[in-house]
């Protein structure tokens, strides 16, 4: 083992290998002293010994954890930590598996070191979500356990009455896969009876005070303790444990491990009805024969525990109050008194709550166990109770100091083989060491033949009368000679008289001490019989977990054969223990009781020493210590003693056992006390350890001073230099400041002295100064009033003859001005429409007026276009376009002006019928209409569809929606069009184009001003060029047979849907266009129309006019000179 200077404290050494002198006395005295400094945790070499304070220490905190992760197990304080840590590395690092032996009385605290090695294990491992999984899982299995196998003993609150050895799982990673836990001898017997001051089994409690009221009803219990007559009725709560919280915290407990709502519900219901059967009260009767019978007294509680498993109230009460016995091929039917009944009552609720707890047990490992093949390192916990010396010892306590025994022959056997594998390995010959075998003990109960469990299981299956008492004579018959048995009959024969040994006792001496067993209950707890009718109407049950608890039951599988003894069972477990536990690398915890009143950090001397004798752990130290008492590895050890010795202090560079010889050899101790192994160094005794121990702490101390020394002068140095360095800058700023006072004095007597030189010679300047100041200011004085004579003389000269020039232009300015300034306050609004302005006051600014008027209309008309879209832009410039070709050209013009230019009057977006005539042009349409194109030949219109766009000009026919031409417009030379109001248009083309050749076009449109409008426009754009355009009544057009002179006449009889064309000749055509001439007196005027009227009987005008009526009765007057004229 690796030393630390905690371990070396000759009043409480960490590890008791090192204890000198080695007696009792000492070694409870040493771990004493450690109980009242707080440390409850000692080492026997690699063994914890663990003395329970009975109240919460702070050493399990996570910084705790971390201090003991992967440290070496003996560079730190003893701890439970320490251990587990190193069995984890081991499993996890040299892939060994392991397993904790955890042993002690009840009361010494095994349960919760169990629980801290599993938390530890847990803490260290990896995380992941699955991993935590499995770790809660594992946890979480103690609460259920505790809550099922543990209760309050007159020794612990919290004891547990089963034996659970728990096999942790992991994978090659270290990381826990799983577990599987095993059971052993279930304290069935506390079911029925307990002794007084002790309670029965947690579960009751927790379910009767945590549980809901309508859980309560449901499984037909009652929440007071006392109706029930397994529970003691004296007092059901326990101080510092709360039944109700623990309650909760096992439900929530069976939820993680994976219990469904179910099972946890069967689970309690079967619990009620073991609880229940406590209540079922038998009464006596006689039958016509004589012979004594039972019967069910109250068949309430009995009627409830058939509602809740489902079955027939008269078929459990002949179970309880008859058996069946079966003799060759007969089947008697035979009564049972009142005691044989109470009897039957509680061995089937002892059957029922151990079975219960077994399925539990199997229940978890189903949840926790690994269902991968993968293989896996194994680490195994357990928690088991340690040997029990009681007043009365009965067949309980024989089976677990057989257990105890059997876990001592191991330890002892285990230990001394990692003595001699240690010694062996390092090359130290191995002195055997003298011990007590325990296993002659062992031989003694557990042979085959003679053995107490042989002779027990013989006697229960002999026929015949059978009793304690023959079994006690066939004892003493068979070992009377064993040095290991006593009783009363034996000593009787050997003339020994011990008063301290009652008959029907025997006595066998244990390696931890003498324990008497009482016989009494021997038999009947080994046979753990069950009536075979009680196990058949369990079978008979609906309900599924308490029927697949009694498997023997069925009728279908009737065995005459005996089941196993209780001592059979239990000793096949232990050697399925031992074997397990031999296969695997062992650690120990070994547990003690400080005091009898579990009270905090009191030590009891007295019981302390008896747990120590049968612990054997004087003989663990012994064994230990039997070759040498210390071993190091060489490293550490030259380490720490390296200073005893001038060779090897302060550095030694070659290897470390040729250090830790060299550093021994000058130290001069017998050669006997030395061992230097291949890789450690070996001493015999303590008291050689203790002796290097304090010659290195003299010499520490020797160091100690040395380094104080040195560091007092290296510190008076030190702060000397600093002083003389301090000085020394002093001195030197001294010096520089007082050369800097002398350089201001003499600075400030050098300022001094300028100031007063430049301030005479500023004084005898100024005084100059002012004298030309004077002199100055004498000839400007002068000057001035020589200039003033002359002013007033030529004014006196001047005045008269421009005095009224410069009154005029005063006045003329001022009119300017007050004219601007009044503008500016009364400016017309900004409508482009208000052509109003304020007229000039005077009239010499008519013509300012008039130019500031239009300066100010185009500026509002450039406000007002800046203002347009882009859209509405657009259709002004085509209103302006048609103006400027139309305006007082042709009298149709007026009439458009009401006209939106609207572009598409086809609706060829709306209509599908005509989009493919838009596909044949693919370019941008710009305006879509119905024209009637007229017949070259006759003179006679045909409809047709008209599409221009920015490229064509495109002719349809209106009901095939076909092309008929499709014009370029490069193609087309010029338009023609009337000065009258028809739609009549020539559209000449040019005769080098493809559809030149057929001639011009004649086409009559109702949107004649669009059309042209658009076409002049979009011919402009394309070409670059301006559309000629003709506004006459005389044209001529090419036609294919030659040209034709075409003339325009207006006439009444004309058609009004549009121009009539008449083919005068070949070379002429006629084209008349309709007009209404109104005789004076037929005309619709009103009082308001104006004389202007050609037909107002007071009209001027010309009777050659015509006057021709507009929309909303407003008249324009058409004439050859004028064209349309609007008059009102």
């Amino acid at each position: 083992m690796e030393g630390s200077s905690s371990m070396l404290d000759a009043e409480a050494v960490a590890d008791l290998v090192l204890l000198d002198p080695l007696t009792e006395e000492s070694l409870v005295q040493t771990l004493r002293e450690r109980f009242r400094r707080r440390d409850i945790y000692t080492y026997i070499g690699n063994v914890v010994i663990s003395v329970n304070p009975y109240q919460s220490l702070p050493i399990y905190t996570p910084e705790k954890v971390e201090e003991y992760r992967n440290c070496s197990f003996f560079a730190v304080k003893p701890h439970i930590y320490a251990i587990a840590d190193d069995a984890y590395r081991s499993l996890r690092d040299r892939d060994r598996d392991q397993c904790i032996l955890i042993t002690g009385e009840s009361g010494a605290g095994k349960t919760e070191a169990s629980k801290l090695v599993m938390s530890y294990v847990a803490a260290v491992s990896s995380k992941g979500e699955e991993v935590n999984k499995v770790k809660e899982q594992l946890l979480q299995s103690n609460p259920v356990l505790e809550a099922f196998g543990n209760a309050k003993t007159v020794r612990n609150d919290n004891s547990s009455r089963f034996g659970k050895y728990m096999d942790i799982e992991f994978d090659f990673k270290g990381e826990p896969l799983g577990g599987v836990i095993s059971n052993y001898l279930l304290e069935k017997s506390r079911i029925v009876r307990h002794v007084k001051g002790e309670r029965n089994f947690h579960i009751f409690y927790q379910l009767l005070a945590g549980a809901s009221p309508q859980l309560l009803q449901q499984l037909k219990l009652r929440q007071d303790c006392g109706h029930y007559g397994y529970l003691d009725r004296e007092g059901s709560s326990l101080p510092g444990m709360d039944d109700a919280a623990n309650f909760h915290a096992m439900q929530d407990a069976m939820r993680i491990i994976g219990f469904s709502p179910t099972e946890v519900t069967e689970l309690l219901q079967v619990t009620a009805v073991v609880l229940k059967l406590g209540n079922v009260q038998l009464s006596s009767s006689f039958q016509a024969s004589g012979m004594e019978a039972c019967s069910i007294s109250e068949p309430q509680e009995l009627n409830e525990i058939c509602e809740l498993i489902g079955l027939d109230p008269g078929a459990l009460e002949r179970a309880l109050c008859s058996r069946t016995v079966k003799a060759r091929d007969e089947t008697v039917l035979t009564t049972l008194s009142v005691p044989q009944g109470y009897y039957g009552r509680d061995a089937l609720a002892k059957n029922i709550y151990s079975r219960l707890f077994d399925w539990l047990v199997k229940r978890i490992n189903a949840s926790i166990q690994v269902k991968s093949d993968k293989q896996r390192k194994v680490m195994g916990v357990l928690d088991i109770y340690g040997f029990e010396i009681f007043q009365d010892n009965g067949f309980e306590q024989f089976i677990i100091n057989y257990c105890n025994e059997k876990l001592q022959q191991i330890f002892i056997l285990m230990t001394l083989k990692e003595e001699q594998e240690e010694y062996v390995r390092e090359g130290i010959q191995w002195t055997p060491v003298e011990f007590f075998d325990n296993s002659i003990i062992c031989n003694l109960i557990e042979n085959n033949t003679t053995g107490i469990l042989a002779m027990l299981d013989e006697e229960c299956l002999r026929p015949g009368v059978v009793n304690e008492d023959t079994f006690l004579t066939k004892l003493n018959q068979l070992l009377a000679t064993h040095k290991h048995y006593e009783s009363k009959e034996t000593q009787n024969a050997r003339r020994v008289t011990d008063a301290s040994l009652p008959p029907r006792c025997f006595r066998i001496h244990h390696y931890a001490g003498k324990v008497t067993y009482n016989v009494m209950g021997f038999i009947e707890k080994n046979n753990d019989l069950l009536f075979r009718d009680l196990s058949q109407a369990m079978w008979a049950a609906k309900h599924a977990l308490l029927r697949s608890l009694f498997p023997e039951g069925d009728p279908q599988k009737v065995s005459l054969k005996l089941p196993p003894t209780a001592g059979f069972q239990f000793k096949s477990s232990v050697a399925m223990l031992m074997k397990n536990l031999y296969s695997k690398n062992p650690n120990y915890i070994r547990c003690i009781k400080p005091n009898d009143t579990k009270s905090a950090m009191v030590f009891t001397p007295e019981l302390v020493l008896a747990q120590v004798r049968y612990l054997g752990l004087l003989e663990n130290v012994r064994v230990r210590r039997a070759g040498y008492a210390f071993r190091q590895l060489y490293g550490p050890f030259l380490q720490r003693y390296k200073m005893l010795n001038a060779q090897t202090w302060p550095r030694w560079d070659r290897g470390d056992r040729e250090g830790t010889e060299v550093l021994l050899a000058g130290l001069q101790f017998p050669a006997e006390e030395l061992a230097f192994g291949h890789t450690k160094i070996f001493i015999r005794s303590p008291r050689t350890l203790f002796d290097l121990e304090r010659r290195r702490q003299e010499r520490v101390a020797e160091l100690a001073t040395l380094i104080q020394k040195m560091f007092r002068g290296w510190r008076c140095r030190t702060q000397y230099q600093l002083m003389r360095k301090s000085q020394i800058l002093i001195s030197a700023w001294f010096r520089g400041h007082r050369q800097k006072n002398r350089y201001k004095q003499m600075k400030r007597s050098a300022l001094i002295l300028q100031a007063y030189a430049r301030g005479w010679k500023s004084r005898r300047l100024l005084q100059e100064l002012k004298s030309q100041c004077r002199r100055h200011a004498a000839a400007t004085t002068i000057a001035a009033h020589w200039r003033g004579y002359q002013a007033r003389r030529t004014y006196r000269k001047y005045f008269r003859s421009s005095a009224s020039t410069c009154l005029a232009n005063f006045i003329y300015r001022r009119l300017v001005q007050k004219y601007l300034v009044g503008l500016a306050k009364n400016l017309p609004p900004l409508s482009v429409t208000d052509r109003t302005w304020p007229p000039a006051p005077y009239r010499f600014l008519d013509n300012t007026n008039q130019e500031l008027k239009n300066i100010f209309y185009h500026w509002k008309c450039k406000k007002y276009r800046d203002q347009l879209s882009a859209s509405r832009r657009a259709q002004l410039q085509a209103r302006l376009c048609a103006s400027e070709l139309f305006k007082d050209k042709k009298t149709l013009y007026p009439k458009s002006l009401q006209q939106p230019f609207r572009g598409d009057y086809l609706g060829l977006k709306q209509n599908p019928k005509y989009q493919k005539l838009h596909a044949v042009a693919k370019d941008k349409l710009v305006m879509a209409d119905s024209v009637r194109k007229v017949n070259r030949a006759s003179g006679k219109t045909v409809p047709r569809l008209l599409l221009l766009t920015t490229e064509h000009l495109v002719l349809a026919d209106p009901k095939a929606a076909q092309p008929k031409t499709v014009l370029s417009l490069s193609d087309i030379r010029g338009v023609s069009v009337t000065r009258f109001s028809d739609g009549f248009l020539a559209l000449h083309l040019k005769e080098v184009s493809t559809v030149g050749a057929k001639g011009d076009f004649l086409l009559v449109s109702d949107h004649l001003i669009e059309l042209v409008t658009r076409l002049y426009q979009t011919f402009e754009a394309t070409t670059g060029q301006a559309l000629p355009l003709h506004i006459t009544d005389r044209f001529s057009t090419r036609f294919p047979k030659g040209d034709v002179s075409i003339t325009v006449v207006e006439s009444p009889k004309a058609s009004t849907n549009g121009p009539v064309c008449k083919k005068k000749g070949s070379n002429k055509m006629e084209v008349l266009v309709w007009t209404r001439v109104w005789e004076p007196g037929q005309c619709p005027f009103t009082p308001e129309t104006p004389k202007s009227c050609l037909h107002h009987p007071e009209s001027d005008r010309d009777h050659s006019s015509t006057c021709v009526p507009t929309r909303a009765n407003r008249h324009v007057v058409t004439s050859p000179q004028v064209g349309m004229v609007p008059i009102c």
